[in-house]
């Protein structure tokens, strides 16, 4: 199964580097729900998150050569773009007057929405399998990848050491990586 996994990541490699629209719209179709679903927790606005979702595929276009698969997967890198433009965004000042200006109807739906319930990002499957960690480590991957923290930001949260932090993200990712392949 591994060996099918890598041949899938070389054959959207390819499709990364050709610079070719339609391979790169095989891309989009592939990864795109995942990456919105990623934005929206950070984010929590439909439109902006599919705007910041179009800036994450150009960032991805325009910086394909800048990959490295020896420092990561394919999903990895674009998972990394698409979460660090959303915490860029969440923490500019448009971010910030955005997010204090809020609509009056964006507010009312909040308390109507289910809170148990994330955009259709987890076709991966990764939610289930993050939901299979340890509470403490769950709770630091959901603030990191899923809220948008920072590791110091989530140690004062947590009122954790820094270091036990990234100890149990390392850990979390680690047994993630196990368990996708």
């Amino acid at each position: 199964m591994q060996t099918k996994n890598l041949d899938k990541e070389s054959v959207f490699v390819d499709h990364l580097l050709s610079k070719d629209e339609k391979r790169f719209g095989i891309i989009y179709d592939s990864f795109s729900r995942a990456l919105y679903g990623v934005i929206h927790k950070i984010v929590t606005n439909d439109e902006l998150a599919e705007d910041i979702l179009q800036e994450v595929f150009i960032k991805i276009w325009n910086n394909a050569s800048s990959y490295d698969s020896k420092k990561a997967r394919l999903f990895t890198w674009m998972l990394n773009v698409a979460r660090n433009s959303a915490i860029d965004y969440v923490r500019s000042k448009q971010g910030q007057v955005d997010k204090k200006n809020q609509p009056y109807d964006t507010c009312n739906n909040i308390l109507e929405r289910p809170t148990n319930l994330s955009p259709n990002h987890d076709h991966i499957g990764l939610k289930k399998l993050v939901d299979n960690l340890k509470p403490d480590q769950k709770e630091i991957i959901d603030l990191a990848f899923f809220e948008g923290y920072t590791h110091p930001e989530i140690a004062e949260k947590l009122q954790i050491p820094l270091g036990t932090v990234k100890t149990k993200c390392r850990t979390a990712i680690g047994i993630l990586r196990k368990s996708i392949f």
